[in-house]
């Protein structure tokens, strides 16, 4: 656990802004809330990394991560659409990509509650960026609209898992942590 201790704060105070939330488009809809989320590389790397994760966890941590993601991300888009505003938010972003990628990838397992504040808080920036980028007027279906896309990455990145463990082996799961790791170092280079 003190590896990984270890490597949050080194990536945190690494890590440098990915820029993948600039100029994201329409933010008034429900069908602008399902697009966002499947359009960010770093959301979609995320959501499969906690379902995975939950996966390698087992039992309570398969519901509970991916519900405590979907309500700490509501969280972090009602505080910023209440104008909260948070500092470091695309750098948590990008270090959650390889922190997430890495606890799969070392398969390291962690008690419910840890697991879930832990994607909860990482879930909150998420959020935040969404709620930052929206504009008054439409926030509901919008925000449907991304909870149900991410939702839908969840349960991807969960069946990944299951599928995963169930034909190849834990080495599987461990392989799809460190594309993942790659995919966050390619989002903080490129």
């Amino acid at each position: 656990m003190r590896l990984v201790l270890i490597c949050i704060a080194s990536n945190v105070a690494l890590v440098s802004s990915a820029l993948a939330h600039t100029g994201i488009g329409q933010t008034n809809s429900f069908a602008a809330g399902v697009a966002h989320p499947l359009h960010g590389t770093d959301h979609v790397l995320v959501m499969l990394a906690v379902g995975l994760w939950a996966v390698l966890a087992g039992g309570r941590a398969i519901l509970v991560w991916p519900m405590a993601f979907v309500a700490a991300m509501l969280g972090g888009f009602a505080a910023a659409t209440l104008g909260l505003r948070m500092p470091f938010v695309e750098p948590a972003i990008s270090s959650s990509v390889i922190i997430l990628g890495l606890l799969v990838a070392l398969t390291i397992k962690a008690p419910v509650w840890l697991g879930g504040a832990m994607t909860g808080l990482f879930a909150f920036f998420h959020g935040h960026v969404h709620g930052a980028e929206a504009v008054s007027g439409n926030l509901i279906p919008y925000a449907a609209g991304f909870s149900i896309a991410t939702a839908g990455l969840l349960a991807i990145g969960i069946w990944l898992g299951f599928f995963a463990e169930r034909s190849i082996g834990k080495v599987a799961l461990r392989a799809m942590g460190g594309l993942t790791v790659l995919g966050g170092i390619v989002l903080i280079a490129g």
